[in-house]
């Protein structure tokens, strides 16, 4: 006779299928002298299957958790552009400044930013910026593409929330497959220490049978 499915309907929120608990082996595997091979190999196969997520999920957290931090510090520089350009509009607009520190606040807002940007991870350069209503964002792919500073923002808030909602996705699907790695190596205990149990008890009764 053959096993039945391994898994069954239930799935988490993502697709991953749920492990069932095998609570008796004997009724799974069909009978007393059902052969328990077949049954181990497919929880075997189970096993190899939700670490194989495993292994792909961890990979793609640590991604997320390296991306993250990029797309929120390109965000808040972008936003400070977006900040300095604002202030230098309504310093420019006020005609009749007549206190000194408005003055002052007016020609720093006129003074090109001066800046470091990063090279790599352990070398910057210093660089001059110029009033610009355009910022280039890097796609990926080797892609860069120029944006106007709200559009920019506007992309990378919609990036920064796909990405944060896509970590929690993850976190929540790595517990998630743990926890069925558990059920599955406890039933594939369970399975082979039922058959061990089964061997002896035959073992046994064979024993008996010789001697009487």
């Amino acid at each position: 006779m053959s096993s039945p499915s391994i898994f069954g309907e239930e799935k988490n929120p993502r697709g991953i299928p749920k492990a069932p608990f095998i609570a008796n082996v004997e009724e799974y595997i069909g009978s007393p002298d059902s052969d328990v091979e077949g049954p181990l190999k497919n929880l075997q196969d189970a096993i190899a299957k939700y670490r194989y997520m495993d292994a792909n999920m961890t990979q793609r957290r640590r991604g997320l958790e390296d991306k993250i931090p990029d797309i929120k510090k390109t965000l808040h520089m972008i936003e400070f552009l977006q900040e300095r350009r604002e202030g230098k509009k309504k310093a420019g607009d006020e005609d009749d400044m007549d206190d000194d520190d408005d003055k002052e606040e007016l020609e720093d807002t006129k003074t090109p930013l001066t800046t470091t940007f990063e090279l790599n991870d352990t070398l910057y350069a210093e660089a001059r910026l110029e009033d610009t209503d355009t910022v280039y964002l890097w796609l990926g792919a080797n892609v860069m593409l120029s944006y106007k500073i709200p559009s920019a923002i506007s992309l990378l808030r919609s990036k920064l929330d796909a990405a944060e909602a896509s970590l929690k996705a993850t976190i929540e699907d790595l517990e998630f497959l743990r926890e069925q790695l558990t059920v599955m190596e406890v039933n594939t205990a369970r399975m082979y220490n039922w058959d061990v149990k089964r061997r002896r008890e035959r073992l046994t009764a064979e024993v008996a049978k010789k001697k009487g």
